[in-house]
């Protein structure tokens, strides 16, 4: 290894599908060196998409990572999905990467997987780069589509290099300022970007007032270039084609000259036990710290834990610790990965991306470090869309509900946005992602990987249940058997917090009435409540629970007694604080031909849902942006595909809860009343 952390570039290439970043990916590795011939997605001989699902399917499904060294740069480059479907594993990759390149279709324009990655990036304060690519396409308009970005996006979007000859060509406007083109003066864009660069820093700025550009130095330049990459004061917008090659080496040159180091990107925050942040250096010789982004069940060479280090430099047949564990492992092989092709490498410093394998304990957002001494280190979990499109499911054949259990659990692994859940009560097993695309591709995976078919069913909907007033409560557990008896006697209030608060446990109890030995086992009773409901068999949430008085017994009380007497308790006054059940609200965004827009609005309005605006794209697609009822959406991928022929898409996002009508709580709590009478 010949590079050192300020000549490392971590890259991620994010947007909407069909802006051709698997196209770019590509074009990028052979424009630097790390492949010869230049792979296809119509050919499936692109080195990231090699899953046969992609393959078949003709789009990216996962994240791939790739290296490319040149120009005195080692390049960390990551491919993305595109479809809002599998966006939790593009998500889980930004935890990698200081610049998050936005690319775009010159065609179709902003679309509405633009926006959300930009916000995203935005949000995770990493530098932003907007990429058009597919310059050269027909109906490609881009002066407007540089308008538009700036007018969406803000006036930091600014043209850091220009096309010309149609789309053939590209020509820098930020180092360079000669020759012409068909979209604007150089000299103009030039001047606009330099203003904006030298603004952000008040020396660069004096200098360039007193003396003119020629005053700065290179890296002048190139510091407060990275600044306003890192504060959001600058997002470049460049141009390329992918499918010619037009702009590709003018983008090399972009992220090795300017875009930010690791030392120089803002670090994800690293907490201790007590949720304090830990500084993090580049210093190579301090003691490891690294983040596992990615979980791969590789056939070949087992469970692959991919990390971004931050700190120190991992070695092989070095020991390393999972989170707090004790237990160190061994890494006996270091991998650098591209695609499916593992390298074995030496170290890893930081900066760096590499991987290790065969390592059962390692998973999805663990924290690796080699220090004995230091407590506890996490990182702050990151902001994932949460799954609520779901499948019930069983087994096809006899037999295999271990080995369906297995599959499920490894395929959780790898997607932070796929969930397994079982519900005991009802002896069924559920999966939730982001839409009936992502669960379809989890279940051909499964069949594929692990030989397991299942037979699915829509699965119950995850209501809640709150309450409405304030209610006091009381029980007396009092029980005789000839020898030690049991008792415990439990006064209590219950009040409702705003929605979302989650639970509340509060011991007001003076005097010793009852012993703080006991106040645990009244609130394990009270979270067992909690969890059968009160009136239709769901979850309780959004409450506080104040216990203020009760009686204990020398020799007769004992935890099992308080924690029945807390249960009941907490249900005395559940029955009076007025419980409502509650239901999951989704964001929903249908994108369908301009078309069907009548047919889908109706629809969404007869499924209780609230329209909330509608944003037009290029080429008659319209994205309409609601929020319905969970409950109403169960046969709705039917529906839509129906409605539109089978060119509608749409995706979900959990939006809050909220109380269900009055006649669908009266049907919920008499279909739960003959199971409450049976327990």
């Amino acid at each position: 290894m010949s590079y050192t952390t300020e000549s490392i570039r971590n890259v991620i290439l994010a947007g909407h599908a069909s802006t051709g970043k698997t196209t770019l990916f590509e074009a990028l590795l052979h424009a630097g060196g790390t492949i010869q011939t230049q792979g296809s997605v119509e050919r499936g001989t692109t080195q990231s998409d090699t899953d046969a699902q992609e393959k078949a399917r003709g789009h990216s499904i996962d994240s791939c990572i790739a290296a490319i060294d040149h120009g005195g740069c080692h390049i960390n480059l990551i491919d993305s999905a595109g479809y809002a479907d599998f966006r939790g594993a593009s998500l889980a990759a930004f935890a990698a990467v200081e610049t998050v390149a936005i690319v775009v279709n010159a065609v179709n324009g902003i679309e509405h997987g633009t926006r959300r990655m930009m916000e995203h990036a935005k949000q995770r304060g990493l530098a932003r780069l907007l990429v058009i690519n597919k310059i050269d396409f027909d109906g490609a308009k881009l002066s407007a589509l540089v308008d538009a970005l700036r007018e969406e996006f803000g006036s930091e979007c600014l043209p850091i290099n220009l096309p010309a000859q149609g789309g053939r060509q590209v020509l820098d406007c930020f180092f360079h300022r000669d020759g012409n083109t068909d979209f604007s003066s150089l000299a103009q864009a030039h001047q606009r970007i330099l203003d904006q660069v030298v603004e952000i820093n008040e020396n660069v700025m004096g200098a360039y007032l007193d003396a003119g550009e020629e005053a700065l130095t290179p890296q002048q330049l190139h510091d407060a270039f990275e600044q306003c990459l890192r504060e959001g004061h600058l997002v470049p917008i460049c141009f390329v084609s992918a499918r010619t090659g037009a702009g590709v080496a003018e983008l090399l040159n972009i992220t090795e000259r300017l875009l930010p180091n690791p030392a120089e990107g803002n670090p994800p925050p690293f907490l201790n036990d007590g949720d304090q942040p830990i500084a993090v250096s580049t210093d190579p010789t301090k003691h490891v710290i690294a983040d596992v982004f990615k979980i791969v069940n590789d056939p070949f060479v087992g469970k692959l834990g991919v990390f971004r280090v931050w700190q120190g430099t991992i070695r092989r047949d070095t020991q390393l610790l999972i989170d707090d564990g004790r237990k160190p492992f061994k890494v006996g092989h270091l991998f650098r990965l591209r695609g499916k092709t593992h390298e074995e490498i030496d170290s890893a410093i930081p900066g760096d991306i590499a991987a290790v394998a065969k390592i059962e304990e390692i998973h999805f957002d663990a924290v690796l470090h080699d220090s004995h001494d230091e407590d506890r280190i996490h990182v702050r979990p990151l902001p994932f869309p949460q799954p609520m499109f779901g499948l019930a499911l069983v087994p096809k054949h006899k037999g295999q509900e271990q080995k369906l259990s297995q599959a499920l659990s490894r395929l959780a692994e790898e997607d932070p946005c796929f969930r397994m859940e079982h519900h005991k009560e009802l002896n069924e097993t559920v999966i939730r992602g982001l839409s009936d695309l992502h669960l379809k591709i989890m279940l051909e995976r499964m069949k594929d990987r692990y030989a397991v078919e299942v037979i699915t069913h829509p699965p119950r909907i995850a209501y809640r249940e709150t309450i409405a007033g304030k209610a006091e409560g009381h029980h007396r557990h009092k029980k005789q058997t000839g020898g030690a008896g049991q008792f415990g006697e439990v006064f209590l209030r219950v009040e409702p917090l705003e929605r979302g608060a989650g639970f509340e446990f509060v011991d007001a109890v003076k005097g010793g009435v009852i012993p703080g030995q006991y106040l645990p086992a009244i609130e394990k009773g009270v979270r067992q409540a909690m969890e059968g409901g009160a009136i239709a068999g769901y979850p309780l949430q959004d409450l506080r629970v104040v216990v203020y008085d009760g009686k204990y017994h020398p020799v007769d009380s004992k935890e099992v007694a308080f924690i029945s007497a807390g249960k009941k308790a907490f249900l005395d006054a559940i029955g009076k604080a007025r419980p409502i059940v509650l239901e999951p609200i989704v964001d929903v965004e249908v994108s369908i031909p301009e078309a069907n827009v009548g047919d889908v609005t109706g629809g969404l309005a007869g499924k209780r849902a609230r329209i909330m605006g509608t944003d037009a794209l290029r080429g008659g697609e319209l994205v309409i942006k609601a929020q319905a009822p969970l409950a109403e959406l169960t046969d709705y991928p039917t529906e839509l595909k129906a409605m539109t022929g089978g060119r509608g898409r749409y995706s979900l996002d959990l939006s809050h809860y909220e109380p269900v009508p009055l006649p669908v709580q009266k049907q919920l709590s008499e279909a739960w009343k003959p199971h409450a009478e049976e327990d």
